[in-house]
């Protein structure tokens, strides 16, 4: 199922939602991986479930399972490539209905290590080209 206004489910159709926020990377097994536009977190990333699914309990066992195995993916990739202290994840979706985890990895004496990360600060939002050399050093680790 597609939503027509959803950024994830309109990513050929309509480019411009998604790139508001995000630099398109590739497929996973059940998910799609975007590097965060604000790059606040070095990092920073987002793995979108396939489907216009709104919560992880609306998964079979076997689609949860395969979409939390992306998330570890992604997760190690960025250890790899960026050697952050501690990765935070995050589940929201009040207002974008569509199931997605925020990867932000955070380093000690850095910005907002010991707290929780802000949405969207605006501090660092980075060029396409500039998010393509993040995305080259996470996908050399997948």
């Amino acid at each position: 199922m597609k939503d027509l206004n959803c950024a994830y489910c309109q990513r050929e159709e309509k480019p411009e939602l998604y790139k508001a926020f995000g630099y398109y990377v590739c497929e996973l097994g059940v998910s799609s991986l975007y590097v965060f536009r604000e790059q606040s977190h070095l990092g920073r990333c987002i793995v979108a479930y396939k489907d216009h699914i709104s919560e992880m309990c609306d998964l079979s066992k076997e689609e949860r399972q395969a979409f939390i195995e992306d998330v570890n993916r992604v997760a190690s990739a960025i250890h790899k490539a960026f050697n952050p202290d501690k990765l935070n994840y995050g589940f929201y979706g009040d207002t974008g209905k569509h199931l997605h985890a925020h990867l932000c990895p955070k380093y000690k004496d850095g910005y907002e290590w010991g707290g929780v990360f802000l949405m969207n600060p605006h501090l660092k939002d980075l060029t396409d080209e500039e998010l393509e050399k993040i995305a080259d050093k996470i996908k050399e680790n997948l």
